[in-house]
């Protein structure tokens, strides 16, 4: 029984030099630990199978190489043994694995692989190959992939479980890419990747993809917490075996088979307590969870976990706000334990975790373990449900915006909570849902005829958030129809969907009266409605389709007197241009020098003259920050840090409108930043915070506020500095006054304009 069991470790990549024939033992050394791994798997027939799928993948990729070095080939067989090991999937998981690049990359096409193994498997490697070039491409197509990848995870789940360990693998090794590559790819693995592992119950993997994507984005973070883990092992073994011992004792008693050990929480997750709680890595209280695994029969599994609780909370007091019963309400991912926190030796707080040897399964295998225990029931589950809201969400979609990506994950990637109706049913909804979330997800007649919602019984606008546990009333009103308003506070992509089609709807009725002026008008001209006029008018008026230039006349938006710019020849329109007079100048928020995207680095600084940018208010960079340029339209190239608030979204979404960016030093520009100081409210705090930054550093200060209440001062300070050394500097020395408990870099969140 481990004292402690290490979940993320610094991955050491071998640097690669095998001859030709140690290649080969290589590769064949791999397919055999592959094969070993399936042998309680296989039926027969079943590696003769495997074998082919081997053979055709060597073949395929013999002239390919990765980033390391190595043969292609060790990529694919990776992924499979993944897919296998860590998530659980068989046979024909492991055929799609190896296969899965071979339609995309080489010779292969999908015609050969439906011959050789069958419609099931060529429609799986399919599904992979559609999703190779989701990320890679314009906002909008890379939207509209998604969309199909999303269909093909409701028709065969096995193609994101796959993709998952593809991209696990790829982080992996990811430390042989150039590192803006490494920045996009771990933006789009914080982005849409680790979440979708999570949905999809994997925790190990969602929590190795989370870690592996912080060491690219935060390198220096990420390092400082590796290293205090590493350093505060001993002492943390030291506390979990003194935590353990007397429940240990206790369980033993009751003849209750069962496992305990501790782990360490992950080094993402760290980081979030740390950021959202403002505190230092010493001051995290709950560093590591204990987790308890009993092996129980399917008919005593709660009555177990909760004998198991008991004892605990004998040994420990709870903290009652603490306590996650994902027994009765299990997660719609399958997700199943009881989480408590207790007040442990040494006054500190600890987390344990309660399982079955069932739910711990599901928990680490995720879908497959899920869909193994669910067998021979036709009963439909959460996760089945799950899947029923996101085909019902995509059917109905039909905009092809990077808006549709963020939609999913706030409503089907979010944490959950549960909403009861009056009778007492449960209703699952992501965090932050609204009552008319809540309506929605009734019956879309519901949500659009929704005009009022009873939280516990008491009479709230329906723009109140919900919490878990709430029991909602909703009232409706035949007369009640949905406005633009209601898009600005639902989260849920069936609400937003659903108000959107009921707005297009109404804007097509309103747009038929415009559509009968504008015939009147052209026909007064001489002109006849067809296509070709509407599509002049639609470029005439700038407004994105003919539904709008409809909807703009009824509602007197656009005025078609303007259509005298025009001449009728035969029955059509032609826009007379205007004779220029003056040479236009244009606008200097255009930049001709952007490079494309192999070329050089821009290097600001000293040649910051040559190329027009600006710095991104929701960061404010400074000089020896890491950052990227990101063309934005009508803004022109804005510099963000890489740990912007909004850099994940900004790099997985616009990759072709990243610019890669580093400064050049030049101490003769400073640059605006700020500093969040929290600390004892004393006499002549503020005189000192102030010697040290304008008297000891002689740095300029933009601007101080201060606030104190109850013996504690909260300041935020803006101060001109000429790079982040100087910056790192005033913040230690700031650090090291009496009656200072946290200094903080202080970033403003704005909305980014794309």
């Amino acid at each position: 029984m481990d004292a402690e069991q290490v979940t993320t470790q610094e991955i050491v990549l071998p640097k690669y030099n095998l001859t030709e024939e140690q290649e080969k033992k290589l590769i064949l050394r791999q397919y055999r630990s592959l094969l070993k791994l399936l042998r309680p798997k296989l039926k027969k027939d079943d590696e003769e199978l495997i074998r082919r799928a081997f053979e055709i993948a060597v073949d395929a990729h013999k002239t390919m190489r990765r980033k390391s070095g190595e043969p292609y080939i060790v990529h694919p067989i990776a992924v499979s043994m993944i897919c296998v090991e860590e998530i659980g999937l068989g046979v024909r998981s492991t055929i799609c694995s190896l296969l899965h690049d071979t339609v995309e990359d080489t010779d292969v096409m999908l015609e050969d692989v439906e011959r050789e193994f069958g419609i099931e498997i060529a429609r799986i490697v399919d599904g992979l190959t559609k999703i190779s070039n989701v990320i890679d491409t314009n906002s909008s197509q890379q939207a509209e992939n998604f969309k199909k990848i999303l269909l093909t995870l409701t028709d065969d789940p096995r193609v994101i479980l796959i993709k998952l360990a593809d991209r696990l693998h790829n982080m992996r090794t990811l430390d042989y890419m150039k590192p803006e590559k490494q920045l996009k790819i771990a933006s789009e693995t914080i982005w849409v990747y680790a979440p979708l592992a999570h949905r999809m119950g994997l925790y190990n993997i969602k929590t190795e993809l989370e870690d592996l994507s912080m060491k690219y984005l935060e390198p220096q973070a990420y390092k400082e917490i590796a290293k205090k883990l590493s350093e505060t092992k001993r002492e943390r073994s030291r506390y979990i075996n003194e935590f353990i011992k007397p429940i240990i004792e206790k369980l033993k008693k009751t003849g209750l088979d069962f496992d305990i050990y501790g782990r360490p929480k992950s080094i993402h997750s760290i980081w979030n307590k740390m950021k959202k709680k403002g505190v230092d890595f010493d001051e995290v209280y709950d560093l590591f969870a204990i987790r308890i695994i009993v092996y129980s029969s399917p008919e005593k599994e709660k009555e177990d976990c909760w004998k198991v609780y008991s004892l605990i909370t004998d040994e420990y007091m709870p903290s009652p706000e603490r306590l996650r019963d994902w027994l009765s309400n299990p997660k719609n991912n399958g997700y199943e334990a009881l989480h408590t926190t207790v007040m442990g030796p040494q006054g500190r707080w600890v987390e344990v975790q309660i399982r079955t040897n069932r739910m711990n399964e599901i928990a680490e295998k995720g879908l497959a373990a899920h869909y193994k225990y669910k067998e021979g029931s036709n009963e439909e589950d959460r996760f089945d449900k799950w899947f029923a809201q996101i085909r019902e969400v995509i059917s109905s979609q039909d905009t092809d915006s990077v808006d549709f990506l963020q939609d999913f994950k706030t409503s089907f990637l979010a944490e959950e909570i549960y909403i009861y109706t009056p009778k007492g049913d449960v209703k699952m909804l992501p965090v932050n849902s609204t009552g008319l979330d809540f309506a929605f997800a009734i019956h879309s007649a519901i949500g659009s005829r929704c005009i009022g919602v009873k939280v516990n019984h008491k009479l709230v606008p329906i723009s109140t958030k919900l919490r878990s546990g709430d029991q909602v009333e909703i009232i409706t009103s035949s007369k009640q129809k949905p406005s633009d308003a209601w898009l600005q506070f639902v989260v849920t992509a069936k609400a937003k969907t659903k108000i959107k089609d009921s707005l297009k709807e109404e804007k097509r009725k309103i747009a038929e009266d415009g559509k009968v002026m504008m015939q009147k008008k052209l026909d007064s001209l001489g002109a006849s409605l067809n296509q070709h006029n509407i599509d002049e008018l639609v470029s005439y008026y700038k407004v994105p389709s003919q539904l709008d230039l409809f909807y703009n006349i009824a509602v007197k938006q656009t005025d078609l007197k303007e259509l005298k710019e025009f001449k009728v020849i035969g029955d059509k329109l032609e826009f007379i241009k205007p004779v220029k007079t003056i040479t236009e100048i244009k606008p200097e928020t255009e930049i001709k020098s952007i490079p494309k995207k192999d070329s050089e680095l821009i290097i600001f600084g000293e040649s910051s003259d040559k190329i027009k940018y600006s710095l991104a208010k929701c960061c404010n960079p400074i000089p020896g920050d890491m950052v990227f340029g990101f063309v934005s339209t009508g803004k022109g190239l804005i510099i963000h840090r890489t740990n912007c608030p909004n850099a994940a979204r900004l790099m997985a979404n616009y990759g072709p409108r990243i610019v890669k960016t580093k400064w050049a030093k030049n101490k003769e520009i400073s640059f605006l930043t700020g500093l969040k100081i929290i600390g004892t409210d004393d006499v002549g705090v503020i005189n000192k915070i102030t010697n040290i930054i304008s008297g000891e550093l002689r740095i300029n200060i933009a601007a101080l506020t201060i606030e104190s209440g109850e013996g504690v001062f909260e300041g935020s300070i803006k101060v001109f500095v000429h790079d982040k050394e100087e910056l790192d500097e005033l913040v230690d020395r700031l650090k090291q006054l009496n009656g200072i408990h946290e200094v903080q870099r202080l970033d403003i969140e704005d909305s980014i304009t794309t």
